[in-house]
């Protein structure tokens, strides 16, 4: 079994697990963007800028913060390509040590920006009494949300924290596909299969007296287009297949 990422300890959601010949697809989606839900808690900081770290600051907050208007000003700035600085309190390795590896000795560490990219973020709403906005937001791979807030808060004029994180979709997982993980221990668990998973790919047919070739590792001419193929054969799926300079080659065969 192969999990496809980490959450936050105090994160919600989505997590995909990959089992049997389905951790053959890891490096197919290790990459995919994501899409969380959010809470943001504005007036106070903490040293792991989320709701497990210790407070190190209160401020008030002015009523023209909690503005409409403004907080979607702030949060559209935010959209696109830009570079971010990861939480001290994360799992980056720096000097072949963690960063929260130094965080928790009280050690100082440079930490480089990362480039990330916001393709859509929405707020949802905001609840004035606690000083909260909640929003969702779609995100390159690499997006610290944790950080993310605390720059919308910098942005408002004030500080915050990221109070509660909920992943709702990961590439084409999403949460309303996904089980509790107490269900993993039932039997008849839904499943996706590796044919399904990449269904928006195109197929080929490998032709049955070029089969045994082709699972035994022998690249195959075609006239086909370099990329990822679905590979059957007598109309049963094989596998996967990459096409590069008009040859295809087996990748993931069940």
């Amino acid at each position: 079994m192969d999990i496809l990422g980490t959450l936050d300890p105090m994160a919600t959601g989505v997590l995909p697990l990959l089992i049997g010949k389905g951790t053959l697809c890891s490096k197919y989606l290790i990459n995919h963007d994501k899409i969380y839900k959010v809470q943001l808690t504005l007036g106070i900081k903490t040293d792991t800028a989320d709701g497990e770290g210790k407070i190190l600051e209160k401020r008030e907050i002015p009523k023209e913060i909690l503005q409409k208007e403004k907080i979607e000003k702030v949060l559209n700035s935010f959209l696109g390509k830009q570079k971010q600085i990861p939480p001290i309190y994360s799992a980056i390795k720096v000097n072949g040590k963690k960063l929260y590896e130094y965080a928790r000795k009280g050690q100082t560490i440079e930490i480089a920006s990362r480039e990330i990219e916001i393709y859509k973020i929405e707020l949802i709403k905001i609840i004035e009494n606690k000083n909260k906005i909640e929003f969702q937001v779609h995100c390159s791979k690499g997006t610290y949300i944790r950080s993310l807030c605390e720059d919308i808060a910098t942005k408002l004029n004030t500080i915050g924290f990221m109070s509660e994180l909920e992943r709702i979709q990961v590439g084409n997982f999403s949460i309303k596909q996904a089980i509790q993980i107490e269900q993993l221990q039932k039997d008849n668990i839904p499943y996706i299969s590796i044919e399904e998973l990449f269904k928006n790919k195109k197929p080929i047919s490998v032709e049955e007296q070029r089969l045994h070739h082709f699972l035994n590792g022998v690249k195959l001419t075609t006239k086909t287009k370099d990329g990822i193929y679905r590979i059957y054969s007598n109309q049963k799926f094989i596998g996967i297949g990459v096409v590069q300079n008009e040859l295809l080659k087996r990748d993931i065969i069940l």
